[in-house]
């Protein structure tokens, strides 16, 4: 099988690098060097130079200091050559910005004004700035060598894709995927988004069940890699989102004007998640729940729209009263309809971007979303693994 065919839509392939485009990025003092080391098929090269990088490496960062000590070596030791390592502060108040300064002086610095959240503050942090690529990466994410080459590699064979995921392994559980985007998201009938390695709150251990490249629905705002022109193509991220769920909306909008997300699991970094808000926060229960009921306005098609939401409204319900026998249970009862009736009021907002998107659609259906329920497989069928549910598609 050529290197880049897929042998089926979850179909486990050989990975390796394309020596085309190897040679045309990679020079090492006007000659290439191989090693005699391979793994996976992946030829090992030592002290590649990029004299130009075409990716941009953007951490946006809120009163993450401490965060940003522990793992930003990583990310600048393993980025070095191939991308420009940037830190958009998002108006922190913890001496960030004067930290960075001192310990990490390679790295360029973009102060904001103030807390925009994580979508707008992405789109103050990447308006004109000059890349090929942008790599959007949280700053509780520790990346590991070579975490580039393949994702580049990847974009660059594959125009037709617009973004990618690395694998996201747990932080503190190493041997585990990562709650927020283990390897790849997907997306059921009515909104309920899960992963390859992660349903609900079962998360597998990585045994290398999902070491093929694979599309996807949604790529993780933990570290998700996107072109500079699909970026701009769809307006980056909905900044009304302000966080949680907003690279969702903005995958959806990729997809339905028939462009490619994928995961590329030879490439793999550690994510601690939960560095903002806690799980059982009721601030990230009303984003959660709000953003959901928005990002199924903004992007369903028609004939789906009135039944999902009816059907929302009750699942909802459930939802809000299984909150009552976890922690901070009243709060987050209380947020899910705060979430619904915030939704109603503005709603109207994002009429003009129902519009435009089901007027740009090229595909429909999606493949990567879950034509059912997934709430009837987990609890009724007991499928618990992506491996179980993926049969559905």
């Amino acid at each position: 099988m050529p290197c880049g065919a897929h042998g089926g839509r979850f179909a486990k392939r050989p990975y390796c690098l394309s020596t085309a485009t190897r040679n045309k990025r990679f020079y090492l003092d006007f000659y290439l060097i191989p090693t005699d080391q391979q793994t996976n098929n992946i030829i090992v090269y030592k002290n590649l130079i990029m004299p130009n990088p075409k990716i941009a490496v953007v951490i946006l960062n809120w009163n993450g200091k401490e965060m940003m000590r522990r793992f930003l070596p990583s990310v600048v030791n393993y980025s070095k050559d191939v991308a420009e390592v940037i830190v958009a502060d998002n108006g922190s108040t913890d001496g960030s910005l004067e930290m960075l300064a001192a310990e990490f002086p390679t790295v360029r610095r973009m102060p904001l004004s103030k807390n925009y959240g994580f979508a707008q503050g992405y789109n103050e942090a990447l308006r004109g700035l000059e890349a090929d690529y942008y790599l959007l990466l949280n700053s509780d994410v520790e990346v590991t060598p070579d975490w580039l080459l393949p994702l580049l590699d990847y974009m660059e064979a594959h125009p037709e894709t617009a973004a990618c995921q690395p694998k996201l392994l747990c932080e503190g559980k190493r041997t585990e995927f990562e709650y927020a985007g283990a390897c790849g998201g997907y997306i059921d009938r009515y909104g309920y988004p899960f992963c390859r390695g992660r349903v609900f709150g079962e998360v597998e251990t990585d045994k290398g069940q999902y070491d093929s490249i694979a599309p996807i629905f949604w790529a993780t705002g933990a570290a998700l890699m996107i072109r500079r022109a699909d970026w701009e193509a769809v307006g980056g991220l909905d900044g009304r989102f302000f966080a949680h769920m907003e690279e969702i909306d903005l995958c959806w909008r990729l997809r339905t004007r028939g462009r490619g997300i994928v995961c590329v699991p030879q490439s793999t970094v550690f994510h601690v998640g939960g560095g903002t808000l806690a799980q059982h926060h009721p601030r990230k229960t009303f984003l959660n729940f709000r953003n959901n009921l928005l990002l199924l306005y903004k992007n369903l098609p028609e004939r789906e729209l009135k039944r999902v939401m009816r059907m929302r409204s009750i699942l909802d319900i459930v939802a809000a009263c299984s909150f009552l026998i976890s922690p901070n249970g009243i709060a987050n009862f209380k947020a899910v309809f705060q979430a619904r009736r915030e939704f109603r009021r503005i709603r109207a907002d994002f009429a003009a971007n129902r519009r435009e998107n089901l007027q740009r659609t090229l595909l429909d259906p999606i493949p990567e979303q879950l034509p059912c329920s997934l709430l009837r497989l987990f609890h009724v069928k007991r499928l618990r693994t992506f491996a179980g549910i993926a049969r559905y598609f």
